[in-house]
């Protein structure tokens, strides 16, 4: 059996299922980035060429890097791309890879996922209940909506950090 044991070869109904919902997901919003193209083109011909952005178009930026970020972040960690720390990971066996990336998972991120969720429930609900809408005069309405974002994308985040971690117990099992 080889040792090199990669997690997305350990077949797991569950995992599999999960990691298609967020898949799924992450392919639609990744057509954010398009508009998002979109929207600066036209606020920079706007500004520089006609003298006149509009703080909607500002705005809407942002909304759209928000929701490329904060849904990006599972779409990654499906896909096991997000950022280790190759100093410590790299000098590991592939065994204690495993063991070093599920204590990462559990101790450090798990926690961290669960604690930003329960946190920003009040924070949406607050925004829901007083409507609440940019500062701007000209901004875009439903600030609420794009609030909302976060617990969903931290629900997301903790579905496929669990998918991960499942698949990287079945290797280290494998190993």
């Amino acid at each position: 059996m080889n040792a090199e044991v990669n997690q997305e070869q350990v077949p797991n109904k569950f995992c599999d299922t999960l990691d298609a919902i967020i898949r799924s997901i992450g392919h639609v919003v990744m057509w954010t980035n398009g508009i998002l193209i979109v929207v600066i083109i036209l606020q920079v011909v706007l500004r520089y060429g006609f003298g006149r952005g509009l703080v909607v178009l500002e705005e809407l930026q942002w909304h759209l890097y928000a929701l490329g970020i904060m849904f990006g972040a599972s779409y990654a960690q499906m896909l096991d791309s997000h950022i280790r720390v190759d100093i410590i990971h790299a000098r590991l066996s592939q065994k204690w890879k495993y063991r070093w990336d599920l204590f990462g998972t559990v101790v450090l991120l798990l926690p961290f996922i669960i604690i930003i969720f329960h946190q920003s429930l009040d924070f949406v609900w607050e925004s829901w209940r007083v409507n609440e809408r940019s500062d701007a005069p000209m901004g875009l309405p439903w600030r609420w909506a794009i609030k909302s974002v976060i617990p969903i994308t931290f629900a997301l985040l903790g579905i496929a950090t669990v998918s991960r971690a499942v698949r990287t117990f079945l290797s280290l099992r494998r190993t």
